[in-house]
This record gives structure tokens, sequence and C-alpha cells, in this order.
């Protein structure tokens, strides 16, 4: 018998121009759509993008668009094993799959919430074998000494400067400084919840998202923005949770740092009548505040688009408006609500995967989210002429709702973690490979 002839290394399939998968089809390169072959290596990295490239295999998409998949900075699966009927790890990356994200960063304010080393590595161990895409975990920012502990096992660290789900207490304002400076040190991303409790209207009982919003006003998220950038450190790696106003789109990027925004920020408003589905915190915001945010994020002066995905069951969004936990999905619409914006003329495409891919990625320091040589093959297929209004029961999860119910999106048709095809025909027909990261550390830990 013939001796088998080993693998080509990656350098000779440079050389011979050849790759084990070609998609064929069209991408965005130079901020413009065109004809675009991506060539994947046998160990799942993209090897050459070109007009033309060599492969064993071929699949040819016709124009049918090639992109990066997604990286969400903001999500909350909250349970590993989904123990009381919530969203488990696993139905929320299978989630995250569908709507064309590829790594998601998971909040600490879970229960128990990550607050200590100890609690960030039995909350990977619960995960591993469950994750239909990667995660990388946040740890709640609560006491400084804790940091170095938490930054070997989480990838990032999260600030609430008010109470919130799983986290009781926010960290008394003369503490702040010291907090900011342990995370400084230690080069990890932090995201702020920006929002000042001694600017919510005392006494509020709200019934409606109006309400809300006058309940936690704008005034609070701008004075909490203004005590961080107070005390931040020049160059540290800060970013501030979902904005919801253009003066903190503005003040932010004057201050040098980042800030995120969400599609229910982008595209729902506060309005009387407007039901406990659409309570989150920070509040939506009136009418012409969501259009001035909108034209920020189409201008491109917003960094990050997150999803801030909070699941929750949809009995607990059905009592009293004030009684009614906030948040809302949306891992796996936030991406195809705004790939219909495009297809309808609102925003450019190349700047929706620059907020949405790009700059997520780098921000967590992982190899995902362009179309260039040595990323990581994490891409979508997506047919921007098939277009259908997103409907809850097409994707049964334990939380079963959508405050975007009949809105008009673009879902991806494929999606390939790593070259592998993990979703196909807008199914998810994958295995739970998905891997916990750190910033530089792209490894299974």
């Amino acid at each position: 018998m013939p001796a088998r002839r080993r693998g080509r290394t990656e350098e000779e399939r440079v050389a011979a121009g050849g790759a084990e998968l070609v998609l064929a089809g069209r991408g965005v390169r130079r901020g413009h759509l065109e004809p675009m072959e991506i060539g994947i290596d046998g160990e799942g990295r993209i090897l050459r993008v070109a007009r033309s490239v060599r492969g064993a295999r071929r699949h040819d998409l016709g124009d049918r668009l090639l992109l990066p998949a997604a990286t969400d900075l903001h999500v909350h699966f909250r349970h590993a094993d989904r123990p009381r009927g919530d969203e488990s790890f696993a139905d929320g990356t299978i989630q995250a799959a569908l709507g064309g994200v590829a790594l998601v960063g998971e909040m600490p304010n879970s229960d128990p919430p990550v607050t200590t080393a100890d609690r960030a590595r039995d909350r990977r161990a619960a995960g591993r074998g469950r994750l239909a895409v990667d995660m990388l975990l946040y740890g709640a920012l609560t006491e400084a000494r804790r940091v170095p502990g938490l930054a070997r096992e989480c990838g990032a660290f999260k600030l609430y400067l008010a109470p919130t789900t799983g986290i009781g207490a926010a960290p008394e304002p003369d503490r702040v400084p010291e907090l900011l400076r342990a995370v400084a040190a230690v080069d990890a991303p932090l995201s702020v919840h920006a929002e000042e409790p001694t600017r919510f209207l005392p006494g509020a009982v709200p019934t409606d998202t109006a309400g809300w919003d006058a309940a936690r006003p704008f005034a609070s998220e701008a004075a909490a923005i203004e005590r961080i950038l107070g005390v931040a450190p020049t160059g540290m790696r800060l970013n501030f949770a979902h904005v919801t106003g253009s003066a903190s789109v503005e003040r932010v990027a004057r201050a040098g740092f980042a800030c995120e925004v969400t599609s229910h920020h982008l595209l729902l408003a506060a309005r009387r009548g407007g039901g406990a589905r659409e309570k989150v915190n920070p509040p939506l915001r009136p009418e012409e505040e969501r259009l001035r945010l909108f034209d920020d994020f189409a201008r491109g002066r917003i960094p990050f688009l997150a999803s801030d995905h909070a699941p929750h069951p949809p009995e607990s969004k059905e009592g009293p408006f004030a009684g009614a936990p906030s948040g809302m999905p949306g891992v796996a619409s936030q991406l195809p609500l705004l790939l219909a914006e495009v297809r309808r003329g609102g925003l450019g495409l190349a700047e929706l995967l620059r907020a949405a891919c790009e700059r997520p990625a780098l921000w967590f320091g992982a190899p995902f989210g362009r179309l260039a040589a040595g990323y990581r093959a994490d891409l979508l297929v997506v047919d921007p002429r098939n277009r259908r209004p997103i409907r809850a029961a097409d994707r049964p999860t334990p939380c079963g709702w959508t405050a975007f119910e009949g809105w008009e999106a673009i879902f991806p048709e494929e999606h390939y973690r790593a070259g592998l095809r993990i979703v196909e025909g807008g199914e998810y027909i994958g295995r739970p490979v998905g891997t916990f990261h750190r910033p530089g550390f792209l490894r299974e830990r």
C-alpha cells in the first residue's frame, strides 16, 4: 500500500493557492459590495480572500452575501442548565447562532452573581459542553481585591451603578475610583451600567414605558457618565453599556472612550400604553431622542451594537407594569432587524458590520469579525431579498416572546463556525462545541 501523503502545511496551501473549502458570493471590501471568494483552511481559519480562490470543495452562493459573524458584547443567559424553566446556555447560544452571532459576552448578574474567581470557574464548568457558539464571561466589579483573581478567569468586568437583577446594591461612590484603577491595572475591558439612582423619580409607580422613562430619566444616565469620566484612568478599556441619548454618545467620544447601543433603543420609543414587554433598563426614550440615536449609529458615531439580551419568562411580564422585570430578548433578532434596515436604505451595511462584528471582536481581543486572512472563519450567508416577519413561535425557546413580533427581518441562511456549518436553511444543525474565551487567550479553559 502506498504511503499516505501528509497534509500540506498552511504555507504550502498558500503557495498553491488552494483551500479546504471555498465560499463564493459577494462581500464588503473597502466599504463596497463586490464579488468575493473566501478560502478556508483545515483549521477553520480564513486562508485567502480574493476574486478567485482555488480549493478542494466549493460552495457557490451566487449573489448572496458573505458576512462576518457578529460578536454580542452584552447578553444575560443566566443559567447554564435551565433549573427553573429559564433560558440556559444551550438555549441562548443556539439563538445566538440563528441570529448570526459567533461570540457572546455573558453578564455576571446571575444566581449567584459572578463576584469571585471560584464562581467564575463554577460557571465555566457548568457551561462546558453546552455552548453552540463561543462565550466570554464577565466578572462583577464589586471589590478591588478580587479583580486580579477574577481577571484570570473572566474576560471582562461589569460595573453596575444602580441595583439590577442579581445585584442588590451598587458600590458606594467613594469606592468607584479604586475599582476602576484595579481593572485598569490588569488591562481588562470594563462595561458600565450608567444610571445614577439619586436622579430617579422618588415614589414613582409607572404604568407604561413613558412613565418608566420619567421615573428613570436621561439625566440619571448623563450624571452617571460624568461621575465615571471624572475618575476613569486614562487609556483604560472602558465602555458605557446601552446608552440611550445622543448627548451620551458625544460626551463619551469626546472623552476618548467607547459606548454601545441596543437594537431596542434604536428601534423602539417610550410611549403611552407601552407595555411591560418593552420595559428595559435604562428605559426607552421618546421618539425624537430615538431618531437622534439612530442617526448617530448610522453615521458611525457609536462603536458597538449589543443586544442586552434578557429572556425573562413570559409570565413575568404579564402582571402590573411596575412589578415586571426589565429586559427583553434580542440576541437572535438584533442583526436580522438591522439587516432589514440596511435593505430599506436607512443604514449602511459597512457601518453595521463595523459596529456588530469588527469592533466588538477587537474589544474582546478575538480574531473574528473580519473577512481577512488569519481570522477565524465565522461567516454568515445572507440573502437580502429573503425578508420575513419575526415570529416568536418560529424560534421555540423557554422565553417564547419578542417585543418585535411581526417586524420585518433578514435572518442568516447559513452560519459557519470555524469553517463548519452550524446553521443551514435558517435551522440550527450544529453541535455544542463552543468554547470559553478570554481576551488574547483564545482557547478553552
